[in-house]
C-alpha cells in the first residue's frame, strides 16, 4: 500500500500559481538561515560566516558580531539560525555551522548565544558550543543543516557528508537527525542511548542531506525534507529511532547512469517518505505553516525549491491516523530564484531568502 501511495504522489501533477510579493532588500550575500528575534527584527545568517539583523519596517541591515569561525568551503559555512516557539527577546538563539577541524576537515556543529542590542556594534554574547558532531570530513558536501524545537528539545540535521554508507552507520552523526535537550545534554529517552557502538544523540538515521526541518506542535510531529541524488527528494515524518533508508532504498538515480540508487525503492524495515519528488526540486528549507496571513495554508508544509525555483506548498491529510500528502501547489514560479530559507512573522507573513541575496515578503 505504501508503494502505491508513493506512485500516486509521483504521478499527481502539481498546481501552479503566480502570486504577489515584495522585495525588502537585495543586499544579502549567500543567506542560509533566518529567525525573528524581536518584532520586526530578522536575524539572518550568511554562509560566509556573517550575521545580519534586518529591520523589516525600516528595511535596514546591521552587522552582528560574534558568530563562530566557520569552514567556508563547498556547501559549508554558517548555516541555520533558529529560535524556539517560546523564545522571548534576549533569549537563546541557536546556530549550526561547519566547524573547522585539524587536517582541513570540518563537522556540523550546534551552538547558542544571546543577541545584545544594548550598544553598537550589535553582538552575540554568552556563547555556548553545544555539540561538535562526529561527522568530520574534508569533503565540502552534505552538512545539512536545519534546526527545529519541540517543547523541551532541540533537533538538528546532518547530511551524509558525501559518503553514502554513513546514513546506515550509528557510530557517526553523518546522515542523521540528532536530538538534545536545549542546554545540549543527551535526553535519557533517546532511542540509541543504551545501544553499544551507537551515538546517543541520534534520533533518526538513513538520511542523505536534510536541509529542511520543522515541528508541528499541535500534532507533535517533526517533519524533514531532504535532497535525493537525481530525483528522489523526500518529505519524511521523523519518528524516534526510525531508519529512512538511504542509501539502501531510494527513489533517486545515479548521476552516472539511469539505475536507481540502492537495492529497492522500499523495504518493510525502513520508513517510506510521505512525499517523493521526481524530478528533484532540490529542497533547501521546510516550514509548517500556522499563521493568519494565508489562512488557506493552515496546517500545510512549505518548502523552498532551489533547482526548480519555486515555493512548494503541500497539503496534508490524515488517513487512519497517518499523515499523507494529498495535494501540491507551486507558487512564485515566475521568480526564477533559488529559495533558500523561510520564516514567518507574528502575523503569518512569509519571508523568503534567496541564494541571489534577496529577501522577499509574501
Amino acid at each position: 500500500m505504501k508503494f502505491l501511495l508513493l506512485i500516486a504522489t509521483l504521478l499527481t501533477p502539481p498546481l501552479h500559481a503566480a502570486s504577489t510579493h515584495e522585495v525588502l532588500t537585495d543586499k544579502l550575500s549567500r543567506p542560509w538561515g533566518m529567525a525573528f528575534v524581536a518584532p520586526g527584527q530578522l536575524l539572518i545568517s550568511e554562509r560566509s560566516g556573517q550575521l545580519k539583523l534586518f529591520d523589516t519596517g525600516q528595511r535596514q541591515l546591521q552587522a552582528v558580531q560574534g558568530a563562530p569561525e566557520v569552514w567556508f568551503d563547498g556547501q559549508g559555512g554558517l548555516l541555520d539560525v533558529a529560535t524556539a516557539a517560546d523564545y522571548q527577546p534576549g533569549g537563546w538563539i541557536y546556530f549550526t555551522w561547519s566547524a573547522p577541524l585539524p587536517e582541513n576537515r570540518a563537522a556540523t556543529a550546534l551552538g547558542r548565544a544571546r543577541l545584545d542590542v544594548s550598544q553598537q556594534p550589535l553582538h552575540l554574547k554568552d556563547w555556548q558550543t553545544l555539540l561538535i558532531s562526529q561527522s568530520a570530513s574534508s569533503s565540502g558536501q552534505h552538512f545539512g543543516s536545519r534546526i527545529a524545537f519541540d517543547e523541551q528539545h532541540v533537533f538538528f540535521s546532518i547530511g551524509d557528508r558525501g559518503e553514502r554508507d554513513n546514513g546506515q552507520h550509528l557510530d557517526t552523526h553523518a546522515g542523521k537527525i540528532l536530538r538534545l535537550t536545549r542546554n545540549g545534554n543527551i535526553p535519557a529517552d533517546n532511542p540509541f542511548i543504551n545501544k553499544p557502538g551507537a551515538l546517543a544523540e541520534i534520533w533518526s538515521y538513513g538520511h542523505r542531506n536534510p536541509q529542511g526541518l520543522t515541528y508541528d506542535a499541535a500534532n507533535q510531529r517533526l517533519w524533514a525534507i531532504e535532497h535525493g541524488p537525481r530525483g528522489g527528494d523526500e518529505i519524511n515524518l521523523i519518528i524516534k529511532g526510525h531508519n529512512y533508508g538511504w542509501p539502501v532504498v531510494s527513489w533517486g538515480k545515479e548521476y552516472w547512469n539511469p539505475m536507481y540508487v540502492g537495492e529497492a525503492r522500499s523495504r518493510p524495515d525502513m520508513t517510506d517518505p510521505v512525499k517523493m519528488y521526481d524530478p528533484s526540486i532540490a529542497p533547501g528549507s521546510l516550514l509548517f505553516y500556522q499563521g493568519k496571513a494565508h489562512p488557506q495554508w493552515q496546517g500545510n508544509l512549505l518548502a523552498g525549491a532551489l533547482k526548480l525555483t519555486h515555493l512548494n506548498r503541500i497539503t496534508l491529510a490524515d488517513t487512519q491516523n497517518k499523515p499523507q500528502a494529498v495535494a501540491e501547489e507551486r507558487l512564485l514560479t515566475d521568480l526564477n530564484e533559488r529559495l533558500r530559507a523561510l520564516a514567518t512573522d507574528s502575523s503569518g507573513k512569509l519571508y523568503i531568502a534567496t541564494d541571489s541575496g534577496r529577501l522577499l515578503r509574501y
